[in-house]
């Protein structure tokens, strides 16, 4: 079977940590911040792991 190729577009949004985590940014921070609570952007600005039956898919993509 051939080797797979990496998923470029995950490579860029995507990283490992030294534990093996998944780590990703969160969506909806960029635009249109007038109007949500200050306590809501502080959480978007926080990063977030990847688990449970996707993590396995996110791997394959990234090649690990």
């Amino acid at each position: 079977m051939p080797k797979l190729k990496t998923h470029k577009g995950t490579v860029k949004r995507i990283k490992i940590s030294g534990s093996g985590k998944i780590i990703r940014e969160r969506a909806f921070g960029n635009h249109i911040l007038a109007k949500k609570s200050k306590s809501r952007k502080r959480n978007i600005k926080t990063a977030a792991s990847i688990d449970g039956k996707i993590k396995k898919n996110v791997k394959t993509a990234l090649g690990v």
